[in-house]
Order: structure tokens, then sequence, then C-alpha cells
């Protein structure tokens, strides 16, 4: 691609007069009328029917209208748009990690790692190629010129389906969380109903989430996505500390814990291989490692906003930006997962005057609650624990926003803006959320779902499918075609894969835990 910034640098992307405009986002597509970048209205014969206002007034990397090869050159700098995508990319799926490692060991986890974040890098090029082929930057738009209808609806429902995850993620941090924090300034806790994570969920929604959700211009919440990204930096520092403040093996003062709704003090003396870091792990766990992994690396749907918006864009120059992002997350990753295993590494025991052995997992699906079995209140980390439930509840009507805009546009496109309509969505959409959360056991079982169905979509199928499609000027046989097919099918094994031996273990799990009910 020509790297001279200007109207002869875009003019490989031939956007037809049907999608020019300003700018884009992942759920926008060409009005009938538009103002240009200098406030002139352009009528422009869609086929696309007008979105409703809403949409006019989204983030600013994502509230940009429509593609414009020549007024709209794009004013983020590389250093921004790196940080813009870490943000994309960091998300809670890193606190599953460590749970991760714990199942695959060292070892096998970090080749998986590298594994997911170099397939990751490589969709992203494809991405890239198929937006300056096929003359789009809306990933909708992408699989509506691939494949017309069915496409596009495969992107739209893999991008609502990753943000309702990412969603539902969120507020399980709320469930987990929240109880401990409000724990920690009460005292003790003898089952009150404001410890109930599944109360308190509920009560954030409407009393926080909901109002949040239903204003039209949602712009001013685009800094917590900054915001996140600090807590999980300061997530990622208090992880390292406690590491080398937390013994191993813990003493018995340092152990009291539930088992099976029972509160036992553990005797740690009997307990055999403690503190000992495994390097391969196979069990009925590992099968979800694979699925977090994609969860925590998905962020392909603001790829193609972020490139609009790079200031003298080029594809060479995008990818560099991706690079850039996807070491810096690689790295994060790799230390929060391996200093979260490290500090509770294998830590089984055999509960004192106890008949049967308790394996208790040592890391929990969601890290930061791990700590709850050590620390009944400890200030650092009450602060981390704060700092993150701000900056997951003010996200969620940011991730909300792409859904419902998509939602409404296939449901009433082409009415004007509607409030009754606006606020059943939100509220359909935040109680449907909330439902899954509250039934769902673990937050294990929404990265495990997520990351193997809508992850591995966006990350492998679609880039690789849009790409072989779209991009004619390389034969079926050529190398890069080759490769881009064994992508689509790697995709297709990660999914259905991934997808059958996560339902069998939930039949497993489903069918011990009603055996175990029936023997007590």
């Amino acid at each position: 691609m020509n790297k001279t910034p200007g109207k002869a640098a875009m003019s490989r992307f031939n956007i037809s007069p049907d999608e020019d405009s300003c700018s884009s986002n992942s759920n926008e597509y060409a009005s009938v009328n538009h103002q240009d970048c200098a406030g002139k209205k352009i009528p422009i014969s869609s086929q696309y029917p007008d979105m409703d206002p809403e949409s006019q007034n989204f983030l600013h990397i994502y509230g940009k209208k429509k593609y414009e090869v020549e007024y709209h050159p794009g004013t983020a700098s590389f250093g921004m748009s790196v940080f813009n995508l870490g943000n994309a990319i960091m998300g809670s799926g890193i606190l599953g990690l460590s749970y991760a490692m714990a199942n695959t060991g060292i070892v096998l986890f970090v080749i998986l790692l590298v594994a997911v974040s170099i397939f990751s890098l490589y969709s992203v090029h494809l991405l890239l190629k198929t937006a300056n082929e096929g003359g789009s930057l809306v990933y909708e738009q992408l699989g509506y010129k691939a494949f017309g209808m069915p496409g596009k609806l495969a992107a739209s429902c893999s991008i609502t389906m990753q943000n309702i995850g990412a969603m539902s993620s969120y507020l399980y941090i709320v469930k987990y969380e929240l109880p401990i924090v409000i724990q920690a300034f009460l005292g003790k806790s003898d089952g009150e109903w404001y410890t109930n994570g599944d109360y308190l969920v509920l009560i954030v929604s409407v009393i926080i989430i909901l109002p949040l959700s239903l204003l039209k211009n949602l712009g001013y919440l685009g800094y917590t996505s900054g915001f996140s990204l600090l807590c999980m930096v300061f997530f990622l520092i208090v992880v390292i500390y406690k590491k080398f403040h937390i013994p191993c093996p813990l003493p018995d003062d340092f152990i009291n814990v539930t088992v099976n709704g029972v509160l036992v003090h553990l005797n740690t003396t009997d307990r055999e291989g403690t503190c000992t870091p495994k390097y391969f792990v196979f069990n009925s766990q590992t099968v979800y490692a694979v699925p977090i992994l994609t969860f925590a690396f998905v962020c392909h749907p603001a790829i193609l906003p972020m490139y609009e918006e790079l200031k003298d864009r080029s594809r060479k120059k995008m990818q560099g930006v991706a690079n850039v992002s996807f070491l810096a997350m690689f790295v994060m990753y790799l230390l929060a997962a391996l200093f979260g295993y490290l500090t509770f590494s294998d830590q089984t025991w055999l509960p004192s005057g106890k008949m049967c052995l308790y394996f208790l997992d040592a890391v929990e699906p969601e890290l930061l609650h791990t700590y709850s079995k050590v620390y009944k209140f400890d200030v650092v980390l009450l602060i981390v624990r704060l700092a993150v439930l701000t900056a997951v509840t003010l996200t969620v009507p940011v991730v909300l926003f792409p859904i419902r805009t998509s939602v409404n546009h296939l449901l009433g496109a082409s009415k004007e803006f509607s409030w009754i309509r606006h606020v059943i969505i939100t509220f359909t959409l935040l109680a449907g959320v909330n439902l899954l959360v509250i039934f769902v056991p673990t937050i294990r079982d929404i990265f495990g779902f997520i990351g193997a169905s809508a992850a591995a979509m966006l990350i492998f199928i679609l880039p690789s499918a849009f790409y072989i499609k779209l991009v004619q000027k390389e034969p079926l046989r050529s190398f890069q075609k080759i490769g881009a097919c064994l992508f689509l099918a790697s995709g297709f094994l990660v999914m259905f894969g991934c997808m059958s031996l996560i339902i069998m273990d939930w039949i497993h799990n489903a069918v011990g835990s009603e055996a175990h009910g029936d023997g007590h």
C-alpha cells in the first residue's frame, strides 16, 4: 500500500458512494443523508436505512461516521493508537489467566499464550488486507460484501455475543468482589442479604448501570477504558507484590475456608506437593485454557475503527500498532498468570480429623477472588477491588451501547428514534445479562463459552473467510490463500473441539453434582 498520506494513499480502498462519509464504527452503516466534514449535507443513495440518532453520538474512537478518503485523514498518533488498542485488548480476561495456567502448567500455558497471540496478530493482518481490498472499514460491511446477509449476520452476531460475554464477566466481578468489599467495611458477615452477590448485582444494575445505559450520549464514559487499563496495571503490580508476601505453604492461621458450606480450619501438616509448580498439567479443566486465552486477546471489532483514526495510515503502520499492543499485553498476561499461579501453586491439603481428602481450587477462575482465602481484610487488595469495581461498573454501559445499536438497527432502523424502543431494548439486554450472571455457576463458564464461540469466530474464522472471498488478486493456490484456508480450518477445530469438551465437562459436573446430592 502506498504510504503517502492523503487522497492518493487512500485510493486503493475504492469506497463506493453508498459507503462514503466522514467515519464509521463496527455497528453503523451508510445513511441516506450525511454531513461531510465541513458540515455540508450530502445525499447518499444507500442500501441501508438510517441509523437511530444515538449511533451518531458514540465514543470518539467508535463514533465516527463512514470512512472518508479525502476529508478524514486520521488524527491518532502511533502511540495513542497503541494505547487505544491496548485498552481494547485488555479486559476481565486477565483475571482468568492464572486459572488457565494452573490447569495447563507453566510450559504448556506459555506455548498456548504464544500461539494465541501469534494467531491473533495473523488475523489482524488478514483483516487489514481484506479491508484494503474489500473497500470497507466496517466489520459487518465486509461480511456483507463477502457473503451477503449471512456474512453480515455472522459478523454482527459474533460481535454481539462477544460484548454480552464481556458484560457478563464485568458483572461477575461485581458479584464476586462487592460482597468482599462490604464485609471488609462491616466486619464479620452472618449471611445478610446485602452480602449476597446476586442481590448486589441486581442493585448495582438498577441504580447505576441502567440509568447510565439509558443515556443517548455516552461519550464522557470513554475515559473509563483508560481507567480500566490503569486498574489492570495496578492489579498486576499487586499480584507480583503479593507473591513475595504470601507464604507458601500457608500457615495454619491463614487458612479458614468454606468447604461444602461449612467453615473449616485446615491443618497444613498433611499436605503433599505443596508449593510445587507444575510445567505440564492435563485435567478436566485444561479444556478451558484456549477459550480463556482467545477471550483475553479478542479485539478485532475495534481494529478497523482504529485503523481509520490512525494518522498517516497505512496497513504496515497499523500492523506495527497491533504488534506493539499485542506484545505489551502478552507481557502483562504472562506476568499476571505466572505470579498469580505461583502464589497459590498446588495448594491441596488434608483437613485435620476428616476422612476424605479435599482438593480445594488453589487458583479460582477469577484470580482477585482467590486472595479472599488468605486475607479477610487487606488495604492494598481493598483498593484494587474498589478500583476494578468502579472501572467495570462504568464500562458495562459502554459495552452495552453497540449491542443496543445493532439490535435497534435490526428491529427498527428505518424508524425515528423512540424512547420506548430505546428503554425496552436496554432493559431487556441488561435483564438478560443479569439472569446469565445469577444462574451460570462461575465466570469460567462465560470465559469458556464465549472464548470457544464468539472469540473463535472473530479471531480465526471470519477474518480468514473474508480474506479468502474478497482478496481476488491472489489465486486460491497461492501461499497466502493456503495459509488463510489452514487458519480457517484451525478456527473450526478450536471452536467445535473446545465447545464439545466444555459441554462434556458441564454434563459431567451436572451428573456428578446430582449423584453427590443423592448421596447426602
